[in-house]
């Protein structure tokens, strides 16, 4: 069975599709600090301090991309 892109974005909300990519970048972000650089630990600095900023200004560029691709609340 294909499921599809649309299948997922009339499925997930838009706050439950922010958390799944926010989850996704930092496991990513982790994996590459251990197998690539230990630079890369700087991305999963900047996811948390993204995720930090956003609780205090109810802003996050994340929301805005979902929103655009569609993403309900």
């Amino acid at each position: 069975m294909q499921v599809s892109f649309n299948y997922w974005r009339r499925k997930m909300g838009l706050h439950a599709a922010l958390r799944l990519v926010a989850g996704v970048m930092l496991l990513l972000s982790l994996a590459l600090t251990h197998w690539v650089h230990p630079n890369w630990i700087y991305f999963s600095v900047f996811i948390g301090f993204n995720l930090i900023q956003s609780s205090f200004t109810c802003w996050c560029p994340m929301i805005t991309i979902l929103q655009k691709l569609g993403f309900k609340e």
